[in-house]
């Protein structure tokens, strides 16, 4: 087990394209959520077979920021009581700016969070409103500029593109507000229309002005040219950062690593298991509190499907997938597997061989998905 993720779905305000399982913060049982939260942590390391070579403690929600003081300390508490050196890895909390109070900083500084992801996803304030975003700019300054001067440094912030309604100009504004922020890390994601969200409703009644395909790709090449002009290189497709900077527990991800999902609605990777948690909150609680037990369903991962996984996560980043490593967890060479497949998208241009790795070159990555596609076996 290489991570922990802890899943907070917990919202003071719920944003118009967000599809994780998440709740109004109010009138939800959120102390018994904390402690059912830590009993799972508890019981999941007891009961893991893997070696626990921890990397990373990931927050995320939902919004962790969106605890109150002392419900923050609180969680933070536990979790270093169960995983004594949490401190010592990459530990990272999800943070809303308009949440990120002095003293909440404070808490996660005490504690030992030592890494920021803030949601700020844009910097015009009409395009904000249009996401459901609440905060405003002078919020999201004031917490980088306090988080830095208590040496939380290791901040990243999420930007968005693709938007209702946003022009080129408005994208390279923004990029050009958050790089004078001088963060080591950025993350960029286009917008993905999903069921269950505001933007799915209006998208059907024909009142969601998205920008075209064209316009996308446009504002995707601008991401990746500003990004390279500061610095800020690109491992993976939507990630960009300082050397030593990247996201360690992404990487897990990306890596098809194994890690525990802790939380409601939280999904693991366990044992050559996927796994998912009960989603509702109340029967969440009842069954960590019941049972020490929070699964809903599972999934054992057959040997196909890994392979298929290795592709498909691997060629995220930038360094692609390594031939060798993919032999030795197969024992069966990738060119076997997948040749067919790597040579057409090699000579269309899709793919590049750089010494053990093959990799999406930059002007494919705009079309990753597609070319994910082509690794499915069946």
């Amino acid at each position: 087990m290489k991570g922990i993720y802890i899943h907070i779905p917990f919202c003071h305000q719920i944003c118009h394209y967000c599809d994780f399982n998440k709740v109004f913060f109010d009138k939800q049982p959120v102390d018994d959520y904390l402690k059912s939260v830590l009993i799972e942590i508890e019981h999941t390391l007891r009961e893991n077979k893997e070696p626990q070579n921890l990397e990373s403690v990931f927050l995320g929600g939902g919004t962790p920021t969106s605890l109150t003081d002392q419900q923050l300390g609180t969680l933070l508490a536990g979790i270093i009581k169960l995983v004594p050196n949490a401190a010592s890895l990459e530990w990272t909390s999800e943070a809303n700016p308009d949440e990120l109070t002095a003293s909440k900083l404070d808490i996660l500084a005490k504690y030992g969070v030592n890494r920021l992801s803030m949601g700020v996803q844009s910097f015009q304030p009409h395009l904000l409103q249009k996401l459901g975003r609440v905060h405003h700019n002078e919020q999201v300054f004031q917490a980088i500029s306090y988080a830095k001067s208590i040496g939380l440094s290791n901040i990243s912030i999420d930007l968005m593109y693709g938007l209702p309604d946003q022009t080129l100009e408005e994208w390279r504004e923004t990029m050009e507000i958050a790089l004078s922020l001088d963060l080591p890390h950025y993350s960029a994601y286009s917008l993905l229309v999903e069921p269950k969200t505001v933007f799915y409703n209006l998208f059907r009644k024909g009142k969601l002005p998205l920008p075209g395909q064209d316009l996308e790709a446009t504002m995707y090449a601008e991401l990746m040219r500003f990004m390279e002009e500061n610095e800020r290189y690109q491992y993976e497709i939507s990630n960009f950062g300082k050397e030593n900077f990247h996201s360690i527990h992404n990487s897990i991800y990306w890596s098809n690593e194994s890690y525990a999902g802790i939380g409601a609605g939280a999904h693991g990777y366990l044992n050559g298991n996927r796994y998912s948690n009960i989603g509702p909150i109340k029967k969440y609680i009842q069954a960590v509190q019941s049972t020490n037990n929070a699964i809903h369903s599972t999934h054992l991962v057959t040997k196909e499907e890994s392979m298929e996984e290795q592709l498909f996560l691997g060629l995220r980043m930038t360094k692609g997938v390594s031939l060798r490593e993919f032999s030795e967890k197969y024992t069966v060479s990738l060119e076997d597997v997948f040749g067919e497949t790597v040579n057409d998208l090699t000579n269309k241009g899709l793919l590049v061989r750089d010494g053990d790795y093959i990799q999406i070159p930059p002007k494919a990555r705009f079309i990753a998905n597609e070319i994910f596609s082509r690794f499915l076996l069946s």
